[in-house]
């Protein structure tokens, strides 16, 4: 066979295995999520009892990466300690181990059935739960398919003179067979697969045991790096927590391989006869052996993080905000993760709250610290709406049903009214604001007043707009939809008054006459913007006509 087909067929195959481990993982999340982070959540400060929940939800979830961005997301939120986050995850890569012992087992026999059952489970019954049993079962029979396609496609390559040369040098390079190993897990993002990869290398031959032990222990060494990488933008708290899993375990590997490399010995016998069985059974024994010497060294390996996690203080700008409720280990639970993004959006309308109070102060004198302070909440809001858009749209990959998707789409468009809400008040009241103050200019009285008046009107429909989303009220959404017209119809009589004063020949008036108007139409807008809260809720009721024309006779 020609050697691009060989590799693409290997390339496929490996692929297939990291869709099949994702697979079996989203749905247990799905089914079972809410359970499984009761479990790791309800882990008391007793170090053994929060290991013995993280190896339970690795068993589970097939991944102790998964394990470690959810503990780093509970240590974040303060719901477990850090040192009780560390302990889970040393458990969690023992679980993990447990998995590879179990898909290594021959089961080829079963695959015809997995796949039929897994298939009907998933297509024919209507069921949420079942669909995700279905998925699960058919992604353990898709592991098994991945395998025997690994060994199909690596047979061409074990009778090639190029990979036994390439593996006799790994086998005389401790070192590069580690850093090869360590890269391929980080690149599939997945110990799992990767030790699962090398088990059906050696079946036949191709992988020498002397080159066994430094791409296992590398392998699990770059497993470690997945959840560091995932979890770089979190807090310093939670991110020594993967931080002290890679100390631990990567010293604990680096022993070893200094140890093989001095004794010149691969995996020994006692492992098991077949070389794919030594190569899961010493993945096993690794983290069992790491799990339980690792577990009373969990303090001194988390002040060594604390070294490249420092806490860094920043001031506070007032009103800033730098916590955020969305968890991206939420997105496996649409409804959890759809909450997340409300609370985030209620800390979006709090900020423009801030921004949007002391406006009548801003038009009347523009205060250095009222800009400042309107800036830097302009920023949180972007922010805030950025983080908003990819969490969503993330979450809409995991695949969602046409309510959750619907809801979706219209938190994505709040998010994106009250950033362009946040923007009006930024790059058009506080510029008006400035050019008013530099030229000295005044509004009337009379005009004053009304624009007081308006948006006084518009600060108590954002906070309608805000109980709004989080009840789901039909009698708040209707009360808010009314305010639209009544906004329109203060927004009227004020542009009329404001040309009578005109007519009248008012100094004032005419001096600033562009910049009231422009501030009727900013408040206005910005009134509108608020008002989509409660578009979705009287829809679905039928209350909401779809145009403004009359209709035709």
């Amino acid at each position: 066979m020609h050697p691009i087909l060989v590799l693409v067929n290997l390339a496929a195959a490996v692929m297939l295995l990291l869709y099949a481990v994702r697979m079996v993982r989203t749905g247990i999340e799905r089914a079972h999520g809410a359970a499984l982070r009761d479990r790791l959540q309800g882990a008391s400060n007793n170090r053994i009892t929060a290991a013995i929940a993280g190896a339970f939800l690795a068993v589970l979830l097939q991944s102790a990466t998964a394990v470690g961005v959810l503990a780093a997301g509970f240590a974040a939120s303060g719901i477990v300690s850090v040192a009780t986050g560390l302990a889970a995850l040393l458990g969690a890569d023992l679980g993990s181990a447990l998995v590879v012992r179990l898909l290594a087992l021959d089961l080829s026999e079963l695959l015809p059935i997995l796949i039929l059952t897994g298939c009907v489970l998933f297509l024919k019954v209507e069921t949420r739960r079942a669909k995700q049993y279905g998925r699960i079962v058919l992604g353990i029979g898709f592991v098994l398919l991945s395998l025997k396609m690994i060994g199909e496609a690596t047979l061409p390559m074990r009778e090639s003179e190029a990979l036994p040369m390439a593996m006799d040098y790994l086998g005389r390079d401790p070192l590069m067979s580690f850093v090869v190993a360590a890269g391929l897990a980080w690149l599939v993002h997945s110990s799992v697969a990767t030790v699962l990869l090398l088990a059906a290398l050696a079946e036949g031959g191709g992988l020498p045991m002397t080159a066994a032990l430094p791409m296992l222990l590398g392998a699990n060494t770059g497993g470690a790096l997945i959840a560091v990488w995932l979890t770089r933008g979190m807090e310093p708290a939670a991110r020594r927590i993967p931080l002290g899993n890679l100390l631990l375990r990567g010293l604990a590997a680096l022993v070893l391989l200094w140890l093989g490399w001095m004794s010149g010995a691969g995996l020994p016998d006692w492992l098991g006869t077949a070389p794919e069985v030594r190569i899961v059974n010493a993945h096993l024994a690794f983290n069992a052996l790491v799990a339980i010497l690792a577990l009373p060294l969990i303090g001194p390996a988390l002040k060594l993080a604390a070294i490249f996690a420092p806490e860094k203080p920043e001031p506070l700008v007032a009103g800033q905000r730098r916590m955020t409720p969305l968890d991206r280990a939420s997105l496996a639970l649409p409804q959890l993760a759809l909450a997340s993004a409300k609370r985030e959006l209620l800390l979006m309308g709090a900020a423009l709250e801030e921004m949007l109070r002391p406006a009548p102060e801003l038009l009347a004198e523009a205060a250095p610290e009222t800009l400042r302070s309107t800036a830097a909440l302009d920023d949180e809001i972007n922010k805030r709406h950025d983080d908003i858009k990819l969490f969503l749209a993330a979450l809409g990959e995991t695949g969602l049903a046409p309510e959750e998707s619907r809801e979706a789409m219209h938190l994505t468009g709040l998010a994106i009214n009250l950033e362009h809400a946040g923007d009006i008040i930024a790059k058009t009241l506080v510029p008006m604001a400035q050019k008013r103050v530099a030229t000295g200019r005044q509004f009337s009285a009379v005009g004053r007043d009304e624009l007081a008046a308006m948006h006084q009107r518009v600060l108590g429909n954002l906070q309608l707009a805000m109980n709004v989303l989080v009840s789901g009220d039909a009698g708040a959404a209707r009360r808010l939809m009314q305010e639209k017209e009544a906004m329109r119809s203060l927004e009227r009589a004020s542009h009329q008054a404001h040309l009578a004063r005109l007519s009248a020949g008012n100094a004032d008036s005419l001096a600033t006459s562009h910049w009231h108007l422009e501030a009727l139409r900013a408040f206005k807008e910005i009134n509108s913007l608020l008002v989509s809260v409660a578009l979705p809720i009287l829809e679905e009721r039928g209350e909401v006509l779809r145009s403004r024309l009359a209709t035709e006779a």
